[in-house]
């Protein structure tokens, strides 16, 4: 592993209360150790399909169309927007606690500056094969059953960090270092406790 700048990539949806902590968490250290993050949409509605559905279903089903317009944006302006439009989407979903996708969507978009007509993507099945693929090789590296988020240091993959509430500042570093530190070790898959509390913002 290289021990200057790592190279990261973290795979997302913007639905998941869990995966944005976890993101708010790397972006901070990103920021504090001087490194970029490669962000990557994928949809938990295609991990479950198959499935039975459950109480998670509709939130899956809206994940997957703000992935949609994720991805149009990706290809309209660049890799560099994705990570800065799942923060604006994510902002109004879990501490905003906005619930109505296509104003989550027009505001996300209108605060980057981006044009409106992306929203029209969230319906658009023609995204649907980019993040098929993104969730196809996200499973792929970072093992069968997992969710997001789904992290990459040096081509070492993880399902989570999974924590509450999103660590910062020098607790921030510490539990990178550590990730970290896990990921330079051969053979090293899982190291997990119970959760005993909800997403806390």
């Amino acid at each position: 592993m290289s021990t200057d700048t790592p190279a990261v990539e973290f795979w997302f949806d913007p639905i998941c209360p869990w995966c944005w902590m976890t993101s708010r968490w790397a972006d901070e250290v990103s920021k504090a150790r001087g490194f970029d993050i490669e962000w990557h949409p994928i949809s938990l509605e295609i991990i479950n399909e198959g499935r039975e559905p459950n109480d998670h279903a509709e939130s899956y089903a809206q994940g997957r169309r703000m992935g949609r317009v994720v991805e149009a944006a990706r290809r309209a302006v660049g890799e560099q927007i994705v990570g800065k439009l799942y923060t604006e989407l994510g902002t109004r979903i879990h501490p905003g606690g906005q619930r109505d996708t296509e104003t989550i969507i027009a505001e996300s978009l209108q605060a980057m500056g981006l044009d409106e007509g992306l929203a029209a993507a969230a319906d658009d099945e023609q995204y649907d094969a980019q993040l098929r693929e993104n969730t196809d090789h996200a499973l792929d590296i970072a093992g069968p059953d997992v969710g997001v988020p789904i992290i990459s240091i040096d081509g070492v993959d993880f399902f989570g960090p999974v924590v509450t509430p999103a660590p910062s500042g020098e607790q921030a570093l510490k539990l990178w270092d550590g990730i970290y530190a896990a990921a330079s070790v051969d053979g090293f898959y899982e190291l997990k406790r119970g959760r005993k509390v909800g997403p806390q913002f």
